[in-house]
């Protein structure tokens, strides 16, 4: 490389040598791990460029397989973080990324670790700033809100999702599939659908298509009570989403009638239904029982 220019831009790795890799290291995709890995270096280009990083953004990626996302997620940013359950993927990650993206492998850190369960602690150098991933279908809502929890440094995120939870993560109150992980998101984030991605980009091909959810970080609502109480309003509100919230928290409240007590003390009806509330209101009615039990 001439001094000063610019470094090489990596060799995004083709449909075929992703095979080539899987065979050389033995690897089946796991569909109790959810390994669909990115062939199309298309959408691989559209995911970082979606992802509007800024040069000094360290990334964490969650599950980079073979590394075809990770190829393009380095000359992006600083530094990238990824973090692999699978010590076979883990292993090879950084020998891929010297033979296809040579000026970059300096910012390349490997983490062999489960991401729904890691702590910061366990992730060497600056903290991450961004989350850019394409998640396991089966653990993408707990992997997502576990690293927001875990991970205050993370201010925004582009992450790849089954359509459905796509669709879940960024309901708004009123939707048909609004739940637990629309109002849980909320509570960290502003999300939104960033745009569809098909199952012919994928190796093994899903049954299902995928979609793009992109987030940033906002401050939770301003309430006196802990993340805890209000996620536990909220599962128990969504146990039985036909009920009134009346009837649905009785078990949370310890009777009907202080269920009704605490959502009025809160200022919500207690004929409405969970679907119908924000995340502020779920934190008023935690902060309204908080209240009442001193």
């Amino acid at each position: 490389m001439v001094s000063g220019a610019a470094p090489e831009a990596p060799a995004l790795l083709s449909p075929g040598e992703i095979r080539d890799l899987a065979r050389k290291l033995d690897v089946r995709p796991s569909k109790r791990l959810g390994q669909n890995f990115v062939t199309d270096a298309g959408t691989v280009r559209r995911i970082v460029s979606l992802a509007a990083l800024d040069p000094e953004d360290v990334v964490l990626e969650v599950g980079p397989g073979f590394g075809s996302l990770t190829l393009a997620l380095l000359p992006a940013a600083r530094q990238v973080t990824a973090v692999e359950v699978d010590p076979v993927l883990a292993a090879a990650l950084p020998v891929t990324v010297a033979a296809h993206a040579p000026s970059f492998p300096q910012r390349l850190t490997v983490v062999t670790a489960d991401a729904a369960r890691i702590g910061a602690a366990e992730l060497p150098g600056d903290p991450p700033t961004a989350l850019v991933a394409n998640l396991p279908y089966n653990v993408a809502v707990p992997v997502v809100l576990h690293l927001l929890a875990e991970l205050p440094s993370l201010r925004r995120g582009l992450v790849m999702v089954q359509a459905e939870v796509a669709d879940r993560m960024t309901a708004p109150p009123g939707n048909r599939v609004y739940g637990v992980p629309s109002v849980k998101l909320a509570w960290y984030s502003d999300a939104r659908r960033a745009g569809p991605v098909p199952r012919t980009v994928f190796w093994p091909v899903p049954n299902v298509d995928s979609g793009l959810v992109a987030f940033t970080r906002r401050d939770p609502p301003q309430v006196d009570v802990p993340r805890a109480a209000v996620f536990a309003v909220v599962d128990a509100a969504f146990s039985q989403r036909r009920k009134t919230l009346r009837a649905a928290l009785a078990g949370w409240a310890g009777s009907a009638a202080d269920a009704e007590r605490v959502l009025r003390a809160a200022g919500v009806d207690p004929g409405a239904r969970g679907e119908a509330l924000g995340v502020a209101e779920f934190a008023r009615i935690a902060q309204a029982a908080t209240i009442g039990e001193s």
